[in-house]
């Protein structure tokens, strides 16, 4: 990936670890499976692209043990991202109806801004395989794509429309499917009608 123009986001990686700790949230409920599901058509291409992304490696952990350091790594790449990319549709800025991709041209839809982070938090140490792109359905009843953080303090999400990290049944989304731990495909979280696109710009 070009990361050329994000060059301050990933400066600012090692500054995060470095920093002053932050106070952990609150333990809270995880969310549950609810079996196998087909990945979104955008993440098939994107993985086709950049292999490397989803390549599930089984030796790292499915959840992360949330410390103060490592909370403030999310909590500050979440906000960094979202200050550094500039909501823009994939028809506005592809003439595609959805294409899963990173912002290097500093824009981008709701899917592109997760992957962003979620490559910048692997860089930070974070394991892959504890972060999951999960689709939803959002208070517009439109598909929009956010970043799970599976831990030991439950589930917490990462969005591009709010600074702030919350519980994952804090958000008001409606959840479809997720990102799976363990190879290819996708896991269910219990809603049946799901999206073909996660086209949301903002």
């Amino acid at each position: 990936m070009n990361t050329t123009h994000f060059a301050s986001a990933l400066a600012g990686i090692t500054m995060l670890l470095s920093g002053a700790a932050q106070a952990l949230p609150a333990v809270t409920v995880a969310s549950q499976d609810w079996g196998r599901a087909q990945p979104i058509q955008g993440w098939t291409d994107f993985c086709r692209s950049y292999p490397g992304e989803c390549t599930v490696d089984r030796s790292e952990p499915e959840t992360i043990r949330l410390d103060a350091e490592t909370w403030r790594t999310i909590v500050e790449v979440n906000q960094r991202v979202n200050a550094a990319v500039r909501p823009t549709t994939d028809w506005e800025a592809y003439g595609l109806a959805d294409l899963w991709t990173f912002p290097t041209g500093g824009f981008g839809d709701c899917e592109d801004y997760q992957l962003l982070k979620r490559n910048l938090l692997a860089q930070a140490g974070v394991p892959r395989r504890a972060m999951r792109m999960t689709v939803v359905i959002d208070e517009n009843d439109e598909g929009h794509a956010v970043l799970m953080l599976r831990t030991d303090r439950g589930d917490f999400i990462l969005d591009n429309v709010r600074d702030a990290v919350l519980p994952w049944h804090d958000t008001g989304y409606v959840y479809v499917k997720r990102e799976g731990s363990s190879g290819d495909a996708w896991t269910s979280l219990g809603h049946v009608r799901s999206p073909t696109a996660t086209a949301r710009g903002n």
